[in-house]
């Protein structure tokens, strides 16, 4: 099957350059504080590393971004969340792919795994690379096995 080649686009979310307005604070899901309007987080155009990418400042415990975007989750098929990130100042937190898992009345599916393996940077300016794999069924490799019952995914960083 060749739909990772055919159909990226539509599972590819926003690009920062696009807005932070396409950025949550929280799940992902309607509502939710964006990022365009938090004094935690800000665009930087011109990052060695990442050309025009967010920063953010971690205030709290446990701090989220998720794309607004629901990607769908299909059958016979696994998707795979990678993002990479650096720490520019202050202490090394855990880095982790989330997801929010929606039924198709649009009901968040609470019971299933939604983070993915945590990984910690050791040093400045490291890009870290972060993924994990959701899947339908217990595999090798796959870190949130979601069934059959989500039809879609909003993801992003914990």
């Amino acid at each position: 099957m060749g739909l990772g080649m055919i159909e990226a686009a539509r599972f590819t979310p926003p690009t920062f350059a696009e807005g932070l307005k396409n950025w949550s604070s929280g799940d992902g899901v309607a509502g939710d504080h964006r990022y365009d309007l938090s004094s935690d987080a800000s665009l930087v155009t011109g990052d060695s590393d990442f050309g025009v990418c967010l920063e953010l400042r971690k205030s709290i415990e446990v701090q989220k971004l998720r794309s607004f975007t629901q990607t769908p989750i299909l059958k016979e098929t696994y998707l795979r969340i990678r993002c990479r990130v650096k720490v520019v100042s202050g202490h090394f937190p855990g880095v982790r792919i989330a997801g929010w898992a929606g039924a198709a009345s649009g009901a968040h599916i609470a019971q299933v795994t939604q983070i993915g393996p945590s990984v910690v940077p050791t040093d400045y300016s490291q890009l870290l690379n972060v993924s994990a794999i959701i899947d339908p069924g217990l595999r090798d490799g796959v870190d949130m096995v979601w069934a059959l019952i989500p039809i879609m995914a909003i993801s992003g960083l914990t």
